[in-house]
């Protein structure tokens, strides 16, 4: 399966659906907190998700059910930079535990993972989209529904591709 984000809708086998990207848009050159999408074509590392709301899902690629003290580094100061981590945790790092529902499902795309490089941006998913897609500070989004029949087709072949 071969994704691809252009014009704040994403493609997939001749179907289009909105989304949401950065709320300053897109980047060829991603740093940490300028709300930007990178450019670039990956893949998914693995993908993370909610059990207590969405059921054990089985999906094709690696994947964990998230935890009330389950996180992602974005301290660029940090040996632990965009990974996961636990909490309680000394470094700055983002909850994916959320009351919100726009992390009932997270695949990991892998930009800035091998090797990470301090600063190029971090947390950068694919994810639920807010009910009026507002922009987000890096991950491109979609309806809930959509981003639950991705997330199972994803394979380790499988790409998504930002284009600007």
């Amino acid at each position: 399966m071969n994704l691809l984000v252009k014009n704040n809708h994403l493609s997939i086998k001749n179907r289009m659906y909105r989304c949401a990207i950065g709320r300053n848009g897109l980047t060829d050159d991603k740093l940490e907190g300028d709300l930007c999408t990178p450019i670039g074509s990956f893949y998914f590392n693995k993908i993370y998700y909610r059990a207590d709301r969405l059921g054990e899902i089985n999906f094709l690629i690696d994947s964990a059910t998230i935890k009330e003290n389950d996180g992602w580094c974005d301290d660029k100061q940090n040996s632990l930079y965009n990974q996961y981590i636990r909490f309680p945790f000394a470094g700055s790092a983002e909850h994916l535990y959320r009351k919100d529902n726009i992390y009932d499902i997270i695949c990991v795309i892998n930009y800035n993972t091998s090797p990470v490089i301090a600063g190029k941006g971090s947390a950068i998913f694919l994810h639920v989209a807010q009910p009026k897609f507002t922009g987000t500070e890096g991950c491109v989004a979609v309806e809930k529904n959509i981003l639950l029949e991705i997330a199972t087709n994803i394979s380790k072949n499988s790409t998504i591709t930002i284009e600007g």
